[in-house]
């Protein structure tokens, strides 16, 4: 859980949920990342969706992971409502993406807590995001480049106000997020099967299954 502004760097993008076109113009900021941050197709990707199934606000990140292994179950995921990754095991899983992968691209999604008029906003920002900020907790600095969902009013009682988040507004905003990493990560990977195909095998793999939307 971090805390989010509305200050953005020309590079980034935020779009309200209710927006129409929030999915399509989330899907291509998140695949344009990706080929600037993987533009060989070397690197490996994988999802790291922060946040824990017991408070409401929090859940933005499980329920993106669970969305996203239901749509693409091959995808290198970490981060469910089943198996979250959150404050007390972030270290860990962070020790098992370094074991597993050589130098990933790694996605990382959280909920946010930030002023009244941005909850509802879907932020993709170059860089890592710092989970637990908005409760005061030290945790390492995660991703390559982030998403982060604003889901309720910061800066007093956070804790309370997670508790008191709307779930309807949590699970619409991860909807959205994990159809638009699915189908920018199909795009990527048709990328670099044609890649493959002009150039020969390429190291690392994506390992995509289709799913319907």
């Amino acid at each position: 859980m971090g805390f989010s502004s509305a200050r953005e760097a020309d590079k980034n993008f935020s779009c309200h949920y209710e927006d129409p076109l929030c999915l399509h113009r989330l899907e291509n900021h998140i695949y344009n990342f990706m080929l600037e941050m993987n533009s060989l197709f070397e690197r490996d990707i994988v999802y790291l969706c922060v946040g824990t199934d017991r408070a409401t606000g929090d859940c933005l990140g499980p329920l993106v992971g669970t969305r996203l292994q239901t749509l693409t179950p091959a995808v290198n995921l970490f981060g469910t409502l089943e198996k979250p990754s959150h404050a007390v095991n972030l270290q860990d899983v962070l020790a098992e993406i370094t074991t597993r992968y050589v130098n990933p691209l790694v996605v990382a999604v959280d909920a946010s807590l930030g002023n009244t008029d941005r909850i509802g906003y879907i932020n993709i920002k170059s860089g890592g995001l710092k989970p637990g900020t908005a409760l005061n907790k030290v945790l390492p600095t995660v991703g390559d480049f982030h998403i982060s969902g604003v889901v309720n009013v910061g800066g007093y009682l956070e804790q309370m106000v997670l508790q008191n988040t709307r779930l309807y507004l949590v699970y619409k905003m991860a909807d959205l997020i994990a159809r638009s990493l699915y189908l920018a990560h199909l795009r990527y990977d048709s990328d670099r099967t044609r890649c493959m195909m002009l150039t020969g095998p390429i190291k690392g793999s994506l390992g995509l299954q289709f799913s319907t939307l």
